[in-house]
């Protein structure tokens, strides 16, 4: 089953966003060098892991609203994103955006259910593609 891992929020003015998200909520939101994107961490969060410490918390994103990310986001993890996609269209959904890598971290694509809503989701990297090259257990 997979669960709600990350939110995303397109904004049309992301400083004007961050402002209002920091100040009515109290959300750390830092922007991630090299990309059009903010991460809004909302819960504190293991320093060895980047894992919220709190079950269940998440945290999420900013982002420009552009194309079909028009309202917020949920993201839900997923063991294999190509074989849900597929499994996606087959249900009548469609893929908004197909698998991309986020170096170091993992996978995400978007697709839309079949409420005309979009979704994201999320596939972690192998362990053995988190370990440093050449040594047997990443150190």
């Amino acid at each position: 089953m997979g669960g709600v891992v990350h939110f995303e929020i397109p904004a049309d003015d992301q400083e004007r966003a961050r402002k209002f998200y920091q100040e009515a909520l109290g959300w750390r939101i830092e922007p991630v060098p090299g990309m059009d994107y903010n991460m809004v961490i909302t819960t504190d969060m293991d320093a060895a892991t980047g894992q919220p410490t709190s079950a269940g918390a998440i945290n999420g994103g900013m982002m420009t609203r552009e194309g079909r990310i028009t309202a917020p986001v949920i993201t839900v993890d997923v063991p294999d994103i190509n074989a849900t996609l597929k499994t996606v269209e087959d249900l009548g959904g469609a893929v908004v955006m197909p698998r991309n890598e986020i170096p170091g971290m993992g996978y995400t694509a978007y697709f839309q259910d079949s409420e005309g809503n979009v979704m994201g989701l999320w596939e972690n990297l192998a362990p053995q593609a988190l370990q440093a090259p050449g040594t047997p257990d990443g150190a």
